[in-house]
C-alpha cells in the first residue's frame, strides 16, 4: 500500500475530481484498478510458479518469455521507475514550494523553486540509498535469522559457516524497507493519520478563511454539481485525466520484488497484492466523493467577497452561502476552489500540517522505492532530466505509458505460459485466468495508444529494437521459457501428425 499511495492522491485527485466530475473520476479509478487487478492476478500466478529472485519485472518476464523480451522490458520498467522518482520528487518539491510561498520566503520563483528543491531531494535520496547499501545486513535466504551489521569479509565468514549448515547467505534485500518493518509502520501511520485528519476536517463547519477558498462542508447541491465534468485546459479530457491518475495505481509489484524474503510467497503475494489494491481503491473512491461534496470548483480566497444570500448580481452555488465568486469565475482568475488549488486536501483538513506530513511520507517513500528498484546511479541519471520539467501533469502521462507496457507483457507472459501447456508451468496460485490475462494485455496496449500515442510508439519501438539486438547477440542462457515450451509442443504436434501421413517417394528423405 505504501508503494501505491503517492503524490497523485494528495495533489491531483481533488483536481481530477473537479475536472472529470465524481462519476467519471470513479470510472477512471475503476478502469485503472481493472488493469492492475488483472495484472495482480498474473503476478501472483507467475511469482508462485517458482522462486522470484532479484530483478522484479525483468526476472518475471525473462524467465517466462525468455531473455529477449525480459531484457527489453526490464529496461523499460527501469526507465518508468526513474521517471517515477522524478514525479514523486516534483510532488514533494511542489509542496515545499507552496509552504515557502505561504511563509513569504521563496527561493527564486515558483518554477525554479521546484527545480532546485527537486534536484537536491533526488541527490539526498541517492545518498541515502547508497549509504543503505554500505550498511546492508547479511541474512540467510531460507532462514529468518539475520546477521545484522556484518559487511564485507564478515559476511563472507558468516556465509562459510552458514553453508556448513546448509544455508545460503545473501546481502541486502531488493526493498530497503523489507528488513525494517518499523519504518514501514511509521510511514503507514503517518498516511493513515493524514487520512483521518482530512475526514475530520470535512465534518468541521468552515471558517471564513476556508469558506473564501470554496469549502462549505457537506452540501447536497455541491455534490450534485460536481457529479458532472467541467473540462478545462489542455489536459481537460477523460484520457487526459486517466493518464495523470494511473501512476497512483502502480506499485503492485512490491510483493513480487521481495518474494525471496517472504515465509510463504504463494499466500503472501496474492493476498498482499490484492488487498493493497482493494484498500487503496476504497481510499481513492472515498476521497473523490467526499471532497466533491464539500468544495466548489471556483473560489477567490478573498475574505471581502461576501454577499447577501439571494442577490441577483451573484452567480454560482456559493451565492447561497453568502459568498460571491462571480467575477473571478467569469474571468477564470480564481486562485482557489477544487479546480484551481492543488493543496485542497490540506485546506479542507482539520490540521494542515498533518496532510503535509502525509504528502512527505507518501512521496519520499515512493520515490525511494522507485530508486532502489534497479541500479541506483542509473536510476538517478535517468530521473534528473525530468525533475527540471517541474510539472506533474507532464511527467505522469509518460509514466503511465511505460507502466502499461510493463503490465501488458506481464499479462501476456501469464497467458503464454498457460496456453503452451508448459510442463514447468505449475503455479500454486490457482485463481487466475489465461483469458483474463490476455484481456489485460490487450486493454493495456489499447489504453497506451489512447493516452499518448507517440509515447506508446516509442515504448514499442524500444522493445522491438532491444528484442532484435538480444536475438542478434544470442545470450548463452537456458531458462526453460514458455517460448521454448511452445516450440517443443509445436514440433511434437507435427511429428505426431506425420504418423498419419502415407509415405510417398516424392517426400522421402
Amino acid at each position: 500500500m505504501l508503494n501505491i499511495w503517492g503524490v497523485i492522491l494528495y495533489l491531483r485527485l481533488p483536481w481530477i475530481t473537479a475536472q472529470a466530475g465524481i462519476v467519471l473520476t470513479w470510472i477512471i479509478i475503476l478502469l485503472s484498478v481493472l488493469v492492475t487487478s488483472i495484472t495482480g492476478l498474473s503476478i501472483s500466478a507467475i511469482s508462485t510458479n517458482g522462486k522470484v529472485k532479484s530483478g522484479g519485472t525483468y526476472f518475471l518476464i525473462s524467465r517466462s518469455l525468455g531473455p529477449e523480451l525480459g531484457g527489453s522490458i526490464g529496461l523499460i520498467f527501469a526507465f518508468a521507475n526513474a521517471v517515477g522518482v522524478a514525479m514523486h520528487t516534483v510532488g514533494f518539491a511542489e509542496t515545499v514550494r507552496d509552504l515557502l510561498q505561504e511563509s513569504g520566503t521563496p527561493i527564486v520563483d515558483p518554477t525554479n523553486d521546484i527545480r532546485i528543491i527537486g534536484v537536491v531531494t533526488v541527490t539526498v535520496l541517492l545518498a541515502i540509498s547508497l549509504a543503505g547499501m554500505e550498511q546492508e545486513p547479511c541474512y540467510f535466504a531460507n532462514s529468518r535469522d539475520r546477521a545484522w551489521g556484518m559487511m564485507g569479509d564478515e559476511c563472507m565468514d558468516e556465509g562459510v559457516r552458514g553453508l556448513r549448515r546448509g544455508l545460503h547467505l545473501r546481502q541486502g534485500p531488493p526493498d530497503p524497507l523489507a528488513l525494517n518493518p518499523q519504518a514501514q509502520v511509521l510511514f503507514f501511520l503517518v498516511i493513515m493519520v493524514s487520512f483521518a485528519n482530512y475526514l475530520v476536517g470535512t465534518l468541521i463547519p468552515p471558517s471564513d478563511d476556508k469558506a473564501s477558498k470554496g469549502f462549505f462542508s457537506y452540501r447536497g447541491d455541491i455534490f450534485v454539481q460536481n457529479l458532472m465534468p467541467d473540462w478545462r485546459g489542455m489536459d481537460g479530457s477523460f484520457f487526459g485525466m486517466f493518464s495523470i491518475f494511473f501512476p497512483s495505481a502502480t506499485g503492485i509489484l512490491a510483493g513480487a520484488n521481495i518474494s525471496g524474503d517472504l515465509k510463504d510467497p504463494a499466500v503472501a503475494i496474492p493476498k498482499g497484492t490484492l488487498m493493497a489494491i482493494f484498500w487503496t481503491t476504497v481510499s481513492y473512491l472515498a476521497i473523490s466523493a467526499t471532497i466533491g461534496s464539500c468544495v466548489v470548483r471556483d473560489a477567490s480566497g478573498v475574505l471581502n467577497d461576501t454577499v447577501a444570500p439571494g442577490s441577483d448580481a451573484c452567480e454560482g452555488l456559493a451565492c447561497g452561502y453568502g459568498w460571491n465568486f462571480t467575477e473571478c469565475a467569469q474571468q477564470h482568475s480564481c486562485r482557489f476552489g477544487l479546480i484551481n488549488y492543488y493543496q485542497t486536501m490540506s485546506m479542507v483538513s482539520g490540521f494542515a500540517p498533518l496532510i503535509t506530513a502525509g504528502i512527505f511520507g507518501a512521496t519520499l517513500s515512493s520515490a525511494l522505492a522507485c530508486l532502489v528498484s534497479a541500479a541506483k546511479v542509473f536510476q538517478t541519471v535517468l530521473s534528473l532530466p525530468w525533475v527540471p520539467e517541474a510539472e506533474l501533469n507532464t511527467i505522469a502521462p509518460i509514466i503511465s505509458n511505460f507502466f502499461l507496457c510493463s503490465y501488458a507483457l506481464i499479462n501476456f507472459s501469464c497467458f503464454h505460459a498457460s496456453i503452451t501447456n508448459s510442463p514447468g508451468w505449475r503455479p500454486s496460485f490457482r485463481y487466475y485466468s489465461k483469458w483474463a490475462a490476455l484481456f489485460g494485455a490487450v486493454i493495456s496496449v489499447v489504453i497506451m495508444f489512447l493516452l499518448t500515442w507517440w509515447a506508446a510508439l516509442i515504448a514499442i519501438g524500444v522493445i522491438l529494437f532491444l528484442l532484435l539486438y538480444v536475438i542478434y547477440k544470442k545470450p548463452e542462457v537456458n531458462w526453460g521459457s514458455s517460448v521454448q515450451a511452445g516450440s517443443y509442443n509445436l514440433a511434437l504436434s507435427y511429428s505426431v501428425g506425420l504418423s498419419e501421413v502415407d509415405d510417398h517417394i516424392k517426400n522421402y528423405r
